[in-house]
């Protein structure tokens, strides 16, 4: 069993360290531990970010978007893996949709590693944050949102970047990988993004009613939203 979890912790800071070399031998094992694994660290990380999302309205909110947010997490990963998969192909980068989906797993478990990673620092914001009875409630809705907003984005280009060494050593071509990845980035970016605004509420608005899925959950954009934040918060 010791042995069994070091040898976890061991792949685990291999995969964060993006250490091209290691990495790569995992995509010839037959053995669905490793995919399983990296699937209930998703779970496990992005669920415990996510109720970190929703605790500034309220603990049921907190519940709602712990759940909510490997979700969301899981079909951007499904759906990103077979657009991904084929924009390797039309980009001659060689590799298989086996391998493209694994990288594309192994990436979203880094995304949720950096998050549990931030979880406590979430909690140190949302602590030092007006509560949702404060007059200034509308500004610190806001601020939480964005800094969510930031701190994903942030998680989410880093963990992608680690791929690119691991990219380059599989295709044996920097120039196509360059292009994979940032393709598999912008992918990412607003299929991740447009998602997460049709799943919404994750923080939960102080003027609505706590739910966990909003009646106009198709009206509206991600962009449009985190813009007009961005204008009320500076204002």
């Amino acid at each position: 069993m010791i042995t069994r979890l070091g040898n976890i912790w061991s792949r685990l800071r291999i995969l964060c360290r993006g250490e091209a070399d290691e990495i790569a031998i995992w995509f010839e094992e037959s053995s669905i531990r490793w995919p399983l694994l990296c699937c209930g660290i998703i779970t496990l990380g992005c669920g415990c970010y996510g109720a970190t999302i929703g605790l500034w309205r309220s603990p049921l909110q907190a519940l709602y978007s712990g759940v909510k947010f490997p979700l969301l997490m899981f079909l951007t990963l499904l759906t990103n893996s077979l657009l991904n998969g084929m924009m390797a192909q039309l980009l001659g980068l060689g590799l298989t949709f086996r391998q493209t989906s694994l990288a594309i797993l192994m990436s979203f478990t880094v995304v949720a590693m950096f998050l549990a990673a931030f979880a406590p620092i979430s909690l140190f914001i949302l602590y030092n944050t007006p509560p949702l009875t404060a007059p200034s409630a509308v500004s610190a809705h806001l601020f939480i949102k964005l800094n969510h907003v930031v701190a994903i984005s942030y998680a989410g280009i880093t963990a992608n970047i680690r791929l690119y060494r691991l990219l380059t050593m599989l295709s044996g071509n920097h120039k196509r990988s360059r292009k994979t990845l940032f393709t598999w980035m912008t992918g990412n970016l607003f299929l991740g993004s447009q998602l997460a605004w049709i799943f919404r509420p994750f923080v939960g608005s102080p003027f609505l009613d706590v739910q966990f899925l909003r009646d106009d959950a198709f009206n509206g954009n991600f962009y449009e939203n985190v813009l007009e934040a961005m204008k009320q918060l500076l204002s």
